[in-house]
């Protein structure tokens, strides 16, 4: 076992304890970067001129009514920008336009104001005139125009044309499905101030402090030296606030540099959800091959990402999304091609799960149309599928320990009582005409890292104090995720002290430099790794002076909850007590930490290598209850069964996994992100900009009985005490909620029959489709394909449709508003 994941007997890791800010955030008194503006003087309040078109030139812009707005203090547009007028990942983009339009709602100036209603006021008054320019609004109308950028990945593995003519049974077909908005309770935030000597403070509420000092910094034309960031904490991120935060941090920044004033951007609900990215809604086109055992023979499929405007992360979203359309199960002949359509409307981001989600959705989505065609139920197709030891991924990864994936599947069996429940199941259904009901299960393979492997570092400042206190700094930042509490029992565990001696220091620039963003999963790999280097050296140093205190070696001294003790003596020394006496004797009591995950290695240009340290695994059953007049469904029960490893913090790997659940949930079932993909002048207007208009889960929502366990016996070799990510992977266990109403619609038509749902499922959508699995009516033309009249000129929800060469005698049910199956290649070997 490595040092790095051995842990100590009784070590405080591995106790469960509450969120270290937990009393803080229910009383209210947990301090979030906008409470700050209360303790400053002369703070100025910025509020954006947007774009009331998708696509446009900007014929003029003038600033100078906003000017006779009382209260105005000064309009920024991009002639005031004294260095690089770009806030993105690619240099594609401009924090303000200077010709070009790009997307409606998008920044043209910011009005900065002595109080927000003279900003709004001001902003209001200044006058843009535009050219209209043609617009793409949907992924269809990008694919269609043939307008993409960035890269266009590629992943080919074995034989695919040979495993396909070998392949008794092959299916093929597309299926679109929609992005989701972050819907973090605090919204984009930033305040900024310049000191006498030039120094520039910004607190921001980003994840990634560092790229957003960078952005700043070239905003500016400043050294970064010059530029602080400060995260006190952030009122939830879902990867929304990785790259978002910079322009706006940039905005404050450059306010405050301007006019010698601070300057607070804060962005209320609609501009949050008009102005920033969301998840990559995704198209995707298959072919899929099976043997007379239903085991996956081949795989070909284009996966196109709906980027927006810009790149942003598209790319790295993109390429995850290939990485993952495996998900649990072995394909040997694999090829699948990505593209990023260019759309006019916000650059979609990352968000919790970065593009595995998506890929790993086609995946299911695919097993659960096809398995009745087969003749398997689901679950069995799934199962039949999943990865052994000996096998690799797609990009040649090895996997490791796909045993774990198969006992978490059994315990979900054992203790969901499924078998049971199942043939309960049955029996209702039979009995009640107008309600069906359906269990599904569903499994997660989830590659922990960042794809780019310099990402994968990190760093931390511990201090030691002279009264024994010890303060602790590293590069993460929290969001509500618990992060800052595992590293405190990292650091509790390592030097041996009891919890309440240590405190942990918000997270900073100017203390940990050259930080990655927090995401991808992996802030308690990389940052707990950091804060337990910089402990061990400290330790290190108080060994030799307690062997000396006690009179034996120096390795065979042992630190435990406060009290420092040796092997071969019964004395002891007090841990404050030991802290005092180094410092008399001139030992250091500081230690700046630093971690690299060993191991990695990845060729983007060829898509191979291994880029993740290892794989979460987890599995959830879903039971629905549906009703078939207007396809409403209650979730009635879930089971879980998760992998994290030894985890270092139970409650809040817990918290982090039931979150993660009901999150996914939402966004298979309640969130339908729509824009107005009418010829009216408000084309590429988000509809959805509010809670009024965009369901995000509820108490409603919750499953009436709601089981999660952890997986035993799973400690992971090479990471932090032997645990294992959390943020991520159970986001994709909801994947079973949308294959459990799959399965109910499909309990109201003739067996056999494939059932082909959209994304998101809303009660909506499986309506349509329990009309169309009993043969009933097509939805009439001006409906959405959800079944709801649809908002005039809005973009409907996503469908799919599928053809194979060996359906069965009755025809497959395809749900109305599926593309028309001309699209999808009919003709079969």
């Amino acid at each position: 076992m490595s040092d790095l994941s051995q842990r100590p007997t009784g070590s405080i890791v591995g106790e469960s304890h509450p969120h270290e800010s937990a009393v803080e955030h229910v009383t209210g008194t947990a301090l979030y970067t906008d409470d700050l503006v209360h303790r400053m003087v002369g703070v100025l309040h910025a509020y954006p001129v947007q774009s009331t078109h998708a696509h446009a030139r900007i014929l003029r812009l003038d600033p100078a009514p906003a000017a006779d707005v009382p209260g105005v203090v000064r309009v920024i547009t991009a002639e005031d920008i004294p260095g690089v007028n770009d806030q993105g990942a690619k240099h594609d983009e401009p924090m303000l336009p200077v010709e070009e339009v790009m997307f409606y709602g998008q920044p043209l100036a910011w009005v900065l104001g002595e109080d927000l209603e003279a900003a709004k006021a001001g902003a209001a008054a200044v006058v843009v005139d535009y050219e209209p320019l043609p617009s793409l609004v949907t992924i269809r109308d990008a694919i269609e125009a043939g307008s993409y950028h960035g890269i266009r990945p590629e992943i080919d593995k074995g034989d695919v044309g040979a495993a396909f003519s070998d392949a008794p049974h092959v299916f093929e077909g597309e299926f679109e499905f929609a992005g989701q908005e972050h819907f973090y309770l605090e919204t984009q935030n930033s305040l900024a101030s310049v000191d006498e000597g030039g120094q520039i403070m910004i607190n921001c509420s980003t994840q990634h402090p560092t790229e957003t000092q960078d952005i700043v910094s070239h905003v500016l034309d400043v050294p970064a030296h010059q530029v602080t960031v400060q995260v006190l904490r952030m009122g939830g991120g879902f990867g929304g606030k990785e790259m978002q935060p910079h322009g706006y941090a940039a905005v404050a920044a450059l306010g405050a540099v301007l006019t010698g004033r601070p300057v607070r951007v804060r962005l209320n609900r609609t501009l949050d959800m008009t102005m920033t990215g969301k998840r990559h809604g995704f198209h995707s086109s298959w072919r899929i091959g099976f043997d007379d055992d239903g085991r996956i023979l081949a795989l070909d499929a284009t996966l196109t990402a709906d980027g927006g405007w810009s790149l942003d992360l598209s790319e790295p979203v993109l390429t995850r999304a290939l990485c993952h359309i495996d998900n649990g199960y072995w394909v040997p002949n694999i090829r699948v091609h990505g593209r990023i359509a260019k759309c006019h409307k916000t650059s979609q981001t990352a968000f919790r799960g970065f593009g595995g989600p998506q890929g790993m959705l086609v995946m299911e989505d695919i097993l659960g149309r096809v398995a009745p065609r087969l003749g398997l139920s689901p679950r069995e197709l799934r199962r039949r599928n999943f990865y052994v030891e000996g096998q690799d991924t797609p990009y040649y990864q090895p996997v490791r320990h796909p045993d774990r994936l198969a006992a978490a599947w059994e315990q979900v069996l054992a203790t969901g009582d499924v078998g049971r429940r199942e043939a309960e199941i049955a029996a209702f259904n039979a009995s009640h005409e107008h309600r069906k009901r359906a269990l599904a299960l569903t499994p997660v393979k989830f590659g922990i890292s960042f794809n780019l492997t310099a990402f994968n570092q990190a760093g931390a400042l511990v201090l030691v104090y002279k009264d024994g206190s010890v303060l602790v700094n590293h590069g993460g930042t929290e969001m509500g995720q618990g992060l800052h509490t595992k590293m405190l029992q990292v650091a509790a565990t390592t030097l041996g002290v009891p919890l309440p001696t240590v405190r942990l220091a918000p997270t900073r620039t100017d203390k940990v430099p050259n930080t990655s963003a927090t995401a991808a999963s992996s802030g308690s790999d990389l940052n707990g790794g950091a804060v337990k280097d910089a402990c061990e050296q400290i330790r290190g140093r108080l060994a030799q002076v307690a062997a000396t205190r006690l009179g034996v070696p120096a390795h065979e001294i042992r630190f435990h909850r406060g009290v420092v003790s040796g092997l071969s003596t019964r004395e002891t020394l007090e841990w404050a007590d030991l802290v005092r006496t180094a410092y008399f004797q001139r030992v250091q009591l500081s230690a700046a930490g630093f971690y690299r995950t060993e191991g990695l290695h990845w060729d983007l240009s060829i898509m191979k290598g291994e880029p993740f340290k290892y794989f979460s695994y987890g599995v959830a059953a879903s039971e629905v209850e549906v009703d078939r007049f207007d396809g409403s469904y209650t979730l009635r029960r879930v089971d879980v069964v998760h992998d994290v490893g030894d985890s270092l913090s139970p409650l809040i790997d817990l918290g982090q996994i039931e979150g993660g659940f009901v999150q996914g949930a939402g966004w298979m079932t309640l969130e339908d992100l729509r824009w107005d993909t009418s010829d009216r002048p408000t084309r590429g207007r988000l509809a959805t900009q509010a809670a009024s208009t965009y369901k995000i889960p509820s108490f409603s929502e919750m499953p009436e009985v709601f089981n999660v366990s952890l997986l035993e016996k799973a400690h992971e070799e090479g990471v932090v005490y032997g645990s294992k990510a959390v943020g991520e992977p159970p986001l994709m266990l909801a994947f079973s909620v949308r294959e459990a109403l799959r399965q109910a619609v499909a309990e109201f038509g003739a067996p056999g029959r494939s059932v082909e749902l959209a994304s998101p499922a809303t009660p909506e959508a499986v309506f349509w489709a329990i009309q169309s699995v009993r043969g009933g009516a097509e939805r009439p033309a001006e409906e959405s394909p959800m079944g709801a009249q649809a908002p005039e000129g809005t973009t409907p929800s996503p469908t799919a449709t599928a053809h194979g060469a060996s359906a069965p005698s009755s025809p497959e049910a395809q749900a109305p508003g599926a593309p028309d199956p001309q699209r999808a290649a009919a003709s079969m070997p």
